[in-house]
């Protein structure tokens, strides 16, 4: 009892505070007991969905063959390093690295615990999200491990349309009666955790317009749906390492749907939570923003997962020292088509 206690505990320094305030923008099963997202919240508290319009081409020999070279140009590439903080200390790092290329997307997100609760937990995680999006992300495939000195997770999906065809959790979770029961329906028209940073410029509009901000992420993250719910707050200029310019800063609410359990003090305190945040900045050449910080309050103080360096890579970035973080993704994205 007390090893496995331990390991609970060691377990949700990993999924309830950094790891999982990226949950609120990507909230993943923490440990096998499926425990509500405390500290976490959402989903991917950024999240991910917007309208692109899809190209329709005449099938003559000259468009398909212009259709061909833009196949062939390389992808617009993005890595993001982040610093995460609880209660103002510095725990962790983190890294985000995606590829776009039209309607496509690989994005990767890892994260490590480091100084003394990263030597005391061993805690480390990442993960993986590919997909199509248009009017939102719509993943093909979703995968997640996470590990710290005494346990470790993972998780993978694959899904259709926004509808998950396959979801396998190892170890198993453990099932409790107190907690909401995820239907078949729960798991329709959802967005992964990962998938859910991905914010597509809504409709036609410019990357800073408010409305971005506007918008549900229904997410699913292998044992609970939930909703992250994002307001327009403002729109505040952010110089940072290889960015620099306006970003929109959105408000998020936490919406608990099912797998969870709902008389659990970590469910209740996320419902009522209104301290979390998303800053969301645009990538050049493409109609996508990405989260810039994350902020979000928890029982015991604000965890920060905020951006020390933006590299942009591709035929409209230029291309950095962090820009080689993006050669994984760039890889699979022409490799492995999303969905295949």
């Amino acid at each position: 009892m007390q090893a496995s206690s331990r390991g609970r505990a060691q377990a949700g320094v990993l999924g309830r505070r950094p790891w999982d305030a990226i949950r609120i923008m990507s909230a993943t099963p923490a440990h096998r007991t499926i425990e509500p997202l405390t500290t976490h919240a959402a989903g991917r508290l950024a999240g991910g969905l917007l309208a692109l319009a899809l190209l329709a081409g005449p099938a003559d020999a000259g468009a398909r063959g212009a259709r061909s070279k833009r196949a062939a140009a390389a992808p617009a590439t993005v890595a993001v390093d982040y610093g995460i903080n609880l209660a103002g200390l510095p725990i962790g790092t983190a890294r985000l690295a995606g590829a776009f290329e039209r309607d496509r997307y690989v994005m990767d997100v890892s994260a490590v615990l480091t100084g003394l609760v990263g030597a005391i937990t061993g805690g480390k995680g990442s993960a993986r999200a590919s997909g199509t999006f248009a009017a939102a992300p719509q993943p093909g495939a979703f995968a997640i491990a996470t590990h710290t000195a005494s346990s470790g997770i993972a998780v993978r999906m694959a899904l259709a349309r926004g509808t998950v065809v396959q979801a396998e959790i190892t170890p198993p979770l453990v099932d409790m009666q107190d907690r909401v029961p995820v239907t078949q329906a729960d798991k329709r028209g959802i967005i992964d955790p990962v998938s859910a940073l991905l914010m597509p410029i809504q409709g036609r509009g410019e990357p800073i317009d408010p409305e971005n901000c506007n918008r549900t992420l229904p997410v699913f993250d292998g044992a609970t749906r939930f909703n992250v719910v994002l307001s327009y707050a403002e729109t505040r200029p952010v110089q940072k390492p290889g960015y620099a310019g306006p970003v929109l800063v959105c408000t998020a609410r936490y919406q608990a749907v099912a797998g969870h359990r709902p008389d659990r003090p970590g469910v209740k305190f996320m419902e009522e939570n209104r301290e979390m945040s998303v800053w969301l900045a645009p990538v050049e050449g493409t109609r996508v923003l990405l989260p810039l910080r994350i902020s979000v309050l928890t029982t015991i103080g604000t965890n920060i997962i905020e951006a020390t360096r933006w590299t942009q890579g591709g035929p409209t970035g230029t291309a950095g020292a962090g820009a080689t973080g993006t050669a994984a993704a760039q890889a699979s994205l022409q490799e492995h088509p999303p969905g295949q």
